[in-house]
């Protein structure tokens, strides 16, 4: 099945794989119900037209239908998450990489601008913590407002291809109940995607923090020269293991290559810090 949208059976069939977690099972009236709740009431999708849409989606091996029970195959459970990646944007890759790169490049700016400038514990406490909290701040704000607007033009532009699909439809009635049925689902997805850009927004804050207090929880709390040799340490753990192998494994690029990048990026902010933090 292709993610094309061509007539009513395609949108039912996209509110039933999103509809399922992976292990989930649902009976057919609970499936019926979700369905009307798209619907809100503003147009009526039969019985049979799920069951068609269920018949279909059970030969080409995306749902077990055993006495009225459903439940999605591996390959139904695979697609059903590629949809709500599509739509409800719910695969956190910017979010983590955003933070653990933010976190760490701020948590090595302040380890390295309080050893250089030999700050006493409680001064280099004070400016770490707070610089920390300032990125960390500023990363929940933008991805909040910024994953929420661009989200949405997202929707508006697949939610037209989709109109524009479904407008060949040569059966009027048909036609009609399809742009409206895919009208309610947008309207269902656009509340869900506030809430999702809301998780992004503190999964991207929470990694932020995280991945910088705690090297520089080290510095502060180690005596020298652990605590510049533990502190750092911590720092290439983040970057090497978490940031690096997390990257490559959900982008499918080689860790190489993702680790040279990774390495350059933060080179480069944390020497401009630096010098500009001289200044």
């Amino acid at each position: 099945m292709s993610f094309e949208i061509q007539e009513l059976p395609d949108i039912i069939r996209v509110i039933v794989l999103i509809s399922f977690s992976r292990k989930s099972i649902l009976e057919k009236s609970l499936l019926k119900h979700r369905i009307d709740k798209y619907c809100a009431g503003s147009i009526c999708v039969e019985m049979s037209d799920i069951d068609e849409t269920l018949k279909e989606m059970s030969e080409e091996g995306l749902v077990i239908n055993e006495n009225g029970k459903l439940k999605l195959t591996e390959k139904g459970a695979q697609l059903g998450q590629e949809w709500r990646n599509l739509l409800l944007k719910r695969e956190p890759i910017l979010e983590v990489v955003a933070g653990l790169t933010d976190g760490s490049i701020t948590g090595l700016v302040a380890i390295l601008s309080a050893f250089l400038a030999g700050l006493a514990t409680n001064m280099a406490a004070f400016a770490a913590i707070l610089s920390l909290s300032a990125v960390a701040i500023t990363n929940f704000s933008s991805f909040l407002m910024g994953g929420k607007t661009e989200d949405i033009a997202d929707l508006i532009t697949l939610k037209a291809l989709m109109d524009h699909s479904l407008s060949d439809i040569p059966d009027k009635a048909e036609r009609d109940k399809s742009l409206k049925l895919v009208k309610q689902l947008f309207i269902i997805l656009r509340k869900e995607i506030n809430t999702s850009n809301l998780y992004a927004a503190l999964i991207c804050s929470t990694t932020t923090f995280l991945a910088g207090i705690m090297p520089i929880i080290a510095y502060l709390a180690l005596p020298e020269p652990l605590d510049i040799i533990l502190s750092l340490g911590l720092v290439c753990i983040i970057v090497g293991i978490f940031l690096v192998r997390y990257r490559s494994g959900r982008t499918k690029v080689h860790w190489r290559i993702t680790l040279m990048e990774t390495i350059a990026i933060i080179v480069i902010a944390v020497i401009a810090s630096l010098i500009i933090g001289s200044i």
